[in-house]
């Protein structure tokens, strides 16, 4: 099942036993708030694996698990803030 949210971003909270790929060794910061594209998440498993654009523009999946809400913000397109802005307000 495949799912898109407008709006929702997340940062990274790289896990040190968590699934692969890990975020912050594949193009993320965790000082950067990412726009998620959409969710996927398979039947036969617990985790679901959201669609990021990382730093270098490459689309990733990246387990739930890694990733922590930060805001939903609907008026913007913008695929990442950095996280400054977003606590600024």
């Amino acid at each position: 099942m495949i799912w898109m949210e407008e709006g929702l971003y997340v940062r990274i909270h790289e896990l040190e036993n968590g699934p692969r790929p890990f975020p912050l060794q594949s193009g993320f910061n965790a000082e950067t708030a990412y726009r998620a594209l959409g969710c996927f998440n398979a039947s036969e498993s617990s985790d679901a694996f959201y669609i990021l654009s990382n730093d270098r523009n490459e689309i990733w999946f990246i387990c739930n698990r890694h990733l922590r809400t930060v805001a939903i913000n609907n008026a913007s397109k913008d695929l990442r803030y950095p996280l400054e802005k977003i606590t600024a307000h």
